[in-house]
């Protein structure tokens, strides 16, 4: 069963709510960042992202960084650019971003779900990164940011929320990329309990996006468990802030790579390793693969399409089988060198929203040497491996539209 709990959510005034919402921390440098937040002291970029308010070259993980995310969050709230409702709700958030709508529901999820494992994960975390949620978190006293979760489709519950989604809206909104965004509040009692049941009867849920997060809000709630001699487990650092969206209205795209050099190398001797796993065509246009094991090469001023050779792909493997595993197993390990990629200095991975022009961009600047367009991991192939508690290769799912933060905001005091 899933435990889902309403909250009396932290967030801004409606005639704010624009202005104020930001991009997820982790989808952005810190130099975009400074450059979304400036001449907008109400961006909670300021919040997400404090750095952005100290001197540049500041360690992003130096102690006054956290402090100034506080500081930073009190000034919202002093200066009423932030309001705690009054009653605890549910919320429904719905996003828009060309021809794809996604509708989800705004609650706390448990921490005891996450770490018995009723929340399923599909990536491993990198532990600078989870500690790095820990401080912020922590230090916030608030969950500032949701965790992006998918959930089986329930008739009843898409009911409930197609419902309240017919009424009025709280906010309603488009940011400058061309994504709409609104909110409605579900403060209905009768409501709130049905879903509650509803989700109960629920057997899991899946992390979509915020593996970081997830592990990040069990890790606080132990630390302030072990600082609350009165502990009794209905404290709110027990759960954190989620939206939770049905399987068939999320939009997965690719997560590309970029890789700094050819592993000491030429051009020729690297397209040799290659084309012994890959069926390699030279290609006058970028490559966006249309179909699984496909994938784009850039290389050299010139782009490439990979068609994987008969008998490389076990299907039979759930894990191996996907074509982030294929990239890594039989090309980016073996040739190019990267054999951890969750650590290694020489890859970067590309959300596919930055499109194959980012790509010719890194490479053609001389950072990178080579780029790699894939096909999008699907959704079932990610309810099927986290249902078997496999783990896929990190950076496998980019999801869109990303969720906007400082819509609403979760108080752990």
């Amino acid at each position: 069963m899933a435990i889902i709990k309403p909250f009396r959510a932290l967030r801004p005034p409606k005639s704010l709510a624009g202005k104020v919402a930001a991009l997820p921390y982790d989808v952005m440098s810190v130099e975009e960042a400074r450059d979304m937040a400036a001449g907008n002291t109400d961006s909670f970029l300021h919040i997400s992202r404090p750095e952005i308010d100290l001197p540049a070259g500041v360690d992003p993980h130096d102690e006054a960084v956290y402090a100034q995310g506080k500081r930073n969050l009190d000034g919202f709230i002093q200066r009423g650019v932030l309001v705690q409702d009054n009653r605890e709700s549910f919320y429904v958030y719905r996003q828009r971003m060309g021809g794809i709508t996604q509708t989800g529901l705004v609650v706390c999820a448990s921490v005891d779900d996450y770490q018995a494992g009723v929340i399923k994960k599909h990536e491993h975390t990198r532990p600078d990164k989870e500690d790095d949620r820990v401080r912020h978190i922590d230090c916030l006293d608030a969950n500032d940011e949701p965790v992006f979760y998918l959930s089986r489709s329930c008739s009843e519950v898409e009911g409930i929320i197609g419902g309240i989604a017919n009424g009025p809206p709280e906010y309603d909104f488009v940011t400058d990329d061309g994504v709409g965004h609104t909110l409605w509040i579900i403060s209905d009692q009768a409501l709130i309990r049905r879903l509650i049941e509803l989700f109960a009867a629920i057997p899991r849920l899946y992390v979509a996006d915020g593996h970081h997060r997830s592990a990040a809000a069990g890790r606080v709630r132990e630390l302030r468990r072990e600082r609350n001699s009165a502990h009794n487990g209905t404290e709110e650092y027990n759960s954190f802030l989620t939206v939770i969206f049905p399987e068939d209205q999320l939009h997965i795209m690719p997560y590309n790579r970029v890789v700094k050099d050819l592993n000491a190398r030429s051009g020729a001797e690297f397209l040799a390793r290659v084309e012994a796993v890959f069926q390699v065509t030279p290609s006058p246009a970028p490559v966006v693969p249309a179909n699984r094991h496909h994938f784009g090469m850039y290389l050299d001023g010139a782009w490439y399409h990979l068609e994987t050779r008969q008998g490389i792909v076990d299907e039979a493997d759930t894990v191996g089988r996907l074509d982030v595993s294929i990239l890594q197993d039989r090309l980016l390990s073996p040739v190019l060198g990267i054999h951890n990629p969750r650590t290694d200095k020489r890859i970067h991975f590309v959300g596919g929203i930055r499109g194959n022009d980012e790509l010719v961009k890194l490479v053609d600047s001389g950072e990178y040497a080579v780029a790699f367009s894939l096909f999008p991991t699907s959704i079932l192939e990610l309810i099927e491996l986290a249902d078997q508690d496999q783990i896929m290769p990190p950076k496998s799912t980019w999801f869109e539209p990303k969720l906007r933060s400082g819509l609403f905001v979760h108080l752990l005091s």
